[in-house]
């Protein structure tokens, strides 16, 4: 009888509690509850007792009143709706209050530090998986090395690139037994080899390890000199460029001497521009037909130089069996201080004195012949005769080298 009791004072209390929400919602101005006191009384046992308060609503934060909207409106927006929480005190008596249980807060604080506790575990365990990749044993990667890595270069071109003699000269020393690798007599040019990994001796001397930079210079060649690289040629072009090589060891402490050659040739009585470097690839490149690098001379003729000369030479002429065309001819206009005519003559076969047999073959002589630009890169004008510069990244691009 007395759960029964108990129960229907609950519900008493819970009708109560909605009809003073109504009359508080009904009634704004209705800020205060009084005290509520239920008893039940019974003859069978003592009356039971409930002390039921409600708190008053915390005040709402007023809107910032609009155009139009009286300031001292108290009343605008709904009151604020309140959640009541009934619990069992210390006393072991029923009580509503406006906060929730602290055993429920204290539940939910530690839900959620487990979690985060647990998100730092998953992370550790995740960067624990990712892990460096195993070493490989000694065996394992010799046999790598062996069937997989880069085959290397060609036994000739590493001498040559490290500046020993030419290709053909580096291939004659592989036949005559002069060249060993790793201990045994290398016979075979084409070898495949790494200069770093390899031990290599040419005539008894060790090979350096490293092999020297590429080097690419654009040199303004005087008349007289030789396009040949031989040592008995007094007046090679690449003997321009000895203080450049005497300064080499100074700037590159370790790397051996680079070997230099000219990337195609001009006759001994042709002056301007050509290039000197130690790059087999580049050089052949550029030389090679496949290239389509237009070349452009300035040639000072003797004499008057008439329409049917300019369309002589735009006609072109035989030179080996091969008919050669230039791309273009122009008479240029005569400058003061020359009383001799000038053409401007673009070719791109490259044929040997190609310029000089298509001036000959339109009945004129030719003064002097100087190149003037190799592809897109030209000759710079304050370049004195007998002088070099570096090529940078820019001019290679113009010249169609794109490595």
């Amino acid at each position: 009888m007395a759960a029964s009791a108990a129960s229907t004072v609950a519900a008493a209390a819970t009708m109560a509690a909605l009809t003073l929400h109504r009359f508080s919602k009904s009634n704004s101005s209705f800020r205060t509850l009084p005290r509520l006191t239920c008893s039940l009384s019974s003859s069978s046992s003592p009356p039971l007792k409930f002390n039921i308060s409600f708190a008053p609503p915390k005040p709402k934060p007023k809107p910032n009143p609009g155009p139009g909207t009286d300031p001292e409106d108290d009343d605008a927006g709904p009151d604020q709706f309140l959640v009541p929480w009934i619990v069992r005190g210390e006393d072991g008596n029923l009580k509503l209050q406006t906060q929730p249980p602290a055993r429920l807060l204290n539940a939910i604080a530690t839900a959620e530090t487990g979690s985060k506790k647990k998100t730092k575990k998953s992370e550790k365990e995740v960067k624990a998986t990712t892990t460096s990749p195993p070493q490989r044993s000694k065996a394992a990667r010799r046999f790598y090395n062996e069937n997989f890595r880069d085959p290397g270069t060609r036994l000739s071109k590493v001498l040559a690139a490290s500046g020993v003699a030419s290709r053909r000269s580096c291939e004659e020393l592989i036949f005559e037994g002069k060249v060993t690798v790793n201990g045994s007599v290398c016979n075979t040019p084409q070898t495949r080899v790494d200069p770093a990994k390899d031990v290599i001796y040419v005539n008894g001397s060790r090979l350096p390890k490293r092999l020297p930079h590429k080097v690419y210079l654009a040199l303004n060649k005087p008349k007289g000199y030789i396009c040949s690289s031989g040592e008995n040629e007094s007046k090679s072009v690449v003997s321009l460029c000895d203080d450049f090589l005497k300064t080499w060891g100074k700037n590159h402490p370790g790397v051996p001497t680079p070997r230099l050659f000219t990337v195609g040739r001009l006759d001994v009585a042709t002056t301007g521009l050509i290039i000197v470097t130690n790059d087999g690839d580049f050089a052949q490149k550029l030389s090679h037909p496949s290239s389509n690098l237009t070349k452009e001379y300035i040639a000072t003729v003797e004499g008057s130089v008439y329409k049917r000369h300019l369309i002589a030479i735009s006609e072109g002429t035989t030179i080996d069996d091969v008919h050669c065309v230039p791309d273009s001819v122009e008479l240029l206009p005569r400058l003061p201080d020359v009383q001799r005519s000038r053409l401007r003559i673009v070719v791109h076969d490259g044929r040997k004195h190609e310029v000089r047999e298509l001036v000959k073959c339109a009945g004129l002589e030719i003064y002097s012949l100087k190149r003037v630009r190799i592809g897109g890169f030209k000759l710079p004008s304050d370049l004195g005769i007998g002088k070099y510069v570096e090529l940078n990244p820019e001019n290679l691009k113009a010249l169609g080298w794109k490595s």
